[in-house]
């Protein structure tokens, strides 16, 4: 963090960097900026949530809501309690999650967080700022310099390896220059995400969303982020199926070209 109260600047496709405000020195909100909704992506996570809720900046966005994808553990209950309305998934994925928000969302700019203890609050309105200041998708990113991976203290970290060779191939494939493509921590223009036509299931939609966003030219910004450790529950991930899942993704958005949605 600088001496006026920043954090080094995100980072947009085109390269030019930008300073991103603190929670405290968001642009301040007027008429003319488009709206603004918070998605919170559930799935038992009543642990997390009794820790961050109270950090979550709820005032600073136009619209907050929960997709919840089957919890058992008194999320939905803690929710509702705290007046956060919960929409519930009839299909189950990640993928699935996304798209009910995207259907829900009355905002323009909508920031996906998953309040599982990965993810810091404080973000929230610095993804909204890149939006803000032009961007069509803002991406947290856990491989910018100051930024933070959950495995960057561990031995062996094969999820770190494998979420920098997917962003590697993205980047050679589409000529791009992101360092996290798969980070679900982001903000799309509800507009933009229209245009990219995703239909991945599971925890694939995210690179999906990196991949199509550099087919089409959008501009693309990334901001450091501090990736903390999970608060209870467990990661519904594994990582052989979903690096293979990734795998296949690839092949079928090198195949597709520009096509998709056709």
């Amino acid at each position: 963090m600088d001496l006026n109260g920043s954090r080094p600047g995100g980072r947009s496709h085109s390269g030019r960097r930008e300073i991103v405000p603190e929670i405290n020195v968001l642009i301040p909100r007027n008429n003319l900026m488009p709206s603004s909704t918070l998605v919170l992506l559930a799935y038992d996570e009543i642990a997390a949530l009794q820790v961050l809720f109270d950090r979550i900046p709820f005032a600073l966005v136009d619209e907050a809501f929960a997709v919840d994808g089957g919890s058992t553990d008194g999320t939905v209950e803690f929710l509702r309690s705290k007046g956060v309305p919960v929409f519930s998934q009839e299909k189950k994925g990640r993928g699935e999650a996304f798209r009910i928000a995207v259907d829900r969302a009355t905002g323009e700019h909508i920031v996906f967080f998953s309040p599982d203890g990965n993810e810091d609050p404080a973000d929230i309105p610095r993804l909204l700022a890149l939006l803000q200041n032009g961007a069509d998708l803002a991406i947290a990113s856990r491989f910018l310099p100051g930024a933070r991976n959950e495995e960057d203290e561990a031995a062996l970290p094969f999820r770190k390896w494998a979420n920098r060779a997917f962003t590697a191939a993205a980047n050679a494939c589409w000529g791009g220059s992101l360092t996290d493509a798969i980070n679900g921590y982001r903000a799309i223009a509800k507009s933009a995400f229209r245009r990219l036509r995703l239909d991945a299931q599971g925890y694939t939609i995210e690179y999906q969303m990196s991949i199509r966003a550099l087919k089409l030219g959008l501009t693309v910004a990334e901001m450091p982020t501090i990736e903390g450790n999970r608060i209870g529950g467990k990661s519904r991930s594994s990582s052989i199926p979903t690096g293979l899942a990734f795998l296949r993704l690839l092949g079928r958005e090198i195949r597709l070209g520009r096509r998709f949605g056709q």
